[in-house]
C-alpha cells in the first residue's frame, strides 16, 4: 500500500512525460525542418516513445532508486528507441537520413537525461533545505534488526524519510503494540517499517489490519531466510532490503491516465447517447409516479475516505430512512417505476455524471453510505483498504453475486476480498471486462437486483 502523495507530488511523472514529449517533437522539426503538423514521422516516433518507456519503467523512478539504475534503463530506452527510429524513417527516406536520425535520437537523449537527473537532485535538495516531498516514518523490531534502517533513514535525509520513532521489541511491554498504534495515529505518520525476523505471526497479523484499516503504507524488513509472498514487492534503501506490503496498480500515473480517459470518453458516450434523451423521459414517468424530484443525492465515501455527492434516479418515495437504511427485498418504499429501474440497474446511470467529475470511476469498489462506511469499517478487516482507488458504478465483487443488499457479514467479506483482488491486479482489459459482465447480468437479470 502506498502512502497519499503530497500536494505536487502526483504531477512530476506527468510533468516528466509532457516535458520529454516537447523535447522529442522540437528536435524532430528542428532536424527535418518541416513544421510538426505536417510531419506524421513525429507523432509515430513519440508513440514509439512511451510504449518503450512504459515496458522498461522509464518513469519509474523513486526517491530511494540509484542513478546508476536511471543511467541503466536510459541506455536501454535508447537502443530500443535508436532501432525504432530508423525502422520508421524506412517510409520516410526521402526526408531524413541515417546521420540526421542519429543526431536527433543522440541529442533528445542525452537532453531528456540531463532534465531527468536534474529533477531527480533538485528534489533530493528540496528534501534536504525544505523538508517538503517527505514521509514520516516509524521502525518497529529489535534494536540490532532495524539499526541498518536507522542509520540509512537518519544519514540521507535527501531521501525525504522522517524517521520520527524506533520501538524497540527488545523491551516489549505489556499491550506494547496499542501504544505503537496509537503513536502512530497520533503523530500522523505515513509508513511503518517492521522488522518480520522479530514479529510473530500473530503481531505480523495485527500491523497488516492496523495499516489496512487507517490507510497506512506498511512494509517488511525482512530476514535473509524468509520467504515472500507472490503479493510483495522487494525494494533497496542503498543495499537494505525492504519489502512493500501490497503494489497498487493505479499508483502508477501512466495506468491512472489511462483509467480516466477511459472513465471520460465512456462517461461521454453514456451521457450523450443515452442519458440525454433517457432523462427527460424518466424525469415525467418519475414524477407522475410518486411525487418528489427526479434524482435521489446522497453522501458516500470515496478516494482517501473523502466524502462525495452520488447521484441516482430516484426510485423510492420520499422517507426518512433514504440515507440510513438499505434497500431489502419488497421494500414498500420502493415505487412501481422504482421497482422497474433499479432491477434493470437504470436508476444507477446518473453516476456517470459523478464519473465525469472525477468522484467515481465506470469501474471500482462500490460506494457505500457513509453511515454503513463507518460501521463496516469496525467491524470488518481491511474494509478501508476499498477506499484507496475511486468507487466505481459497478465492480469486480458486483459481477460476482455480491451486488446489492448485505444480508450476512459474508456478504460484505466476499465483496471485500473481490475488491481488493481488483485493487491490486486492476488492468484495462479487466475493467473491460467487468462492464461487459455488469451489462450481460443486467439484461439476464439478477437475483439481488431490487
Amino acid at each position: 500500500m502506498k502512502a497519499t502523495t503530497g500536494i505536487y507530488s502526483g504531477y512530476i511523472r506527468p510533468f516528466s512525460r509532457i516535458i520529454d514529449l516537447i523535447i522529442i517533437i522540437f528536435f524532430t522539426a528542428y532536424f527535418s525542418g518541416m513544421p510538426v503538423f505536417q510531419d506524421y514521422y513525429a507523432f509515430f516516433i513519440s508513440c514509439a516513445w512511451f510504449v518503450i518507456a512504459a515496458n522498461l519503467g522509464f518513469y519509474e523512478v523513486y526517491r530511494y532508486t540509484k542513478v546508476i539504475a536511471i543511467l541503466n534503463c536510459t541506455l536501454k530506452q535508447a537502443a530500443i528507441y535508436t532501432v525504432c527510429c530508423f525502422a520508421i524513417a524506412y517510409f520516410y527516406h526521402e526526408r531524413y537520413s541515417l546521420i540526421a536520425i542519429l543526431l536527433f535520437t543522440s541529442v533528445s537523449i542525452i537532453v531528456i537525461l540531463g532534465f531527468k537527473l536534474f529533477i531527480y537532485f533538485f528534489l533530493r535538495k528540496f528534501r534536504i533545505l525544505f523538508g517538503g516531498n517527505s514521509r514520516r516514518v516509524v521502525l518497529i523490531g529489535k534494536h540490532g534488526s532495524v539499526k541498518p534502517l536507522k542509520c540509512f533513514f537518519e544519514e540521507n535525509p535527501d531521501y525525504g524519510y522522517k524517521l520520527v520513532e524506533a520501538f524497540d521489541l527488545n523491551y516489549q511491554k505489556t499491550d506494547y503494540f496499542k501504544t505503537i498504534f496509537s503513536f502512530i495515529l497520533d503523530n500522523n505518520i505515513d509508513e511503518i517499517y517492521c522488522s518480520m525476523h522479530d514479529l510473530s505471526s500473530k503481531q505480523v497479523e495485527e500491523c497488516i489490519l492496523f495499516a489496512d484499516n487507517n490507510l497506512k503504507t506498511l512494509k517488511f524488513i525482512p530476514s535473509k531466510k524468509q520467504l515472500l509472498s507472490l503479493n510483495t514487492v522487494f525494494e533497496y534503501y542503498d543495499y537494505i532490503p525492504v519489502i512493500s506490503q501490497r503494489k497498487i496498480s493505479l499508483d502508477d500515473s501512466l495506468h491512472k491516465g489511462i483509467k480516466r480517459v477511459f472513465d471520460i470518453v465512456f462517461s461521454l458516450i453514456i451521457i450523450l447517447g443515452i442519458l440525454s434523451w433517457l432523462i427527460p423521459i424518466l424525469g415525467i414517468i418519475i414524477k407522475l409516479d410518486s411525487k418528489g424530484p427526479l434524482f435521489f443525492a446522497q453522501k458516500r465515501n470515496g478516494l482517501n475516505n473523502k466524502e462525495f455527492i452520488c447521484f441516482k434516479f430516484r426510485s423510492m418515495g420520499i422517507n426518512e430512512l433514504a440515507h440510513v437504511d438499505q434497500a431489502s427485498k419488497n421494500d414498500t418504499r420502493i415505487t412501481r417505476v422504482g421497482k422497474f429501474i433499479r432491477k434493470t440497474s437504470i436508476d444507477e446511470l446518473p453516476q456517470f455524471f459523478n464519473v465525469l467529475f472525477g468522484n467515481m470511476s465506470v469501474v471500482g469498489p462500490r460506494p457505500h453510505m457513509v453511515k454503513h462506511t463507518n460501521m463496516y469499517a469496525e467491524r470488518i478487516d481491511k474494509f478501508m483498504v476499498r477506499h484507496l482507488i475511486k468507487p466505481g458504478i459497478t465492480g469486480l465483487a458486483q459481477t460476482k453475486g455480491f451486488r446489492g443488499e448485505i444480508e450476512t457479514d459474508k456478504d460484505i467479506i466476499n465483496r471485500v476480498r473481490y475488491d481488493i483482488f481488483y485493487i491490486e491486479k486492476w488492468s484495462i482489459l479487466l475493467d473491460l471486462k467487468i462492464i461487459f459482465n455488469t451489462v450481460y447480468n443486467a439484461l439476464k437479470g439478477d437475483q439481488k437486483a431490487y
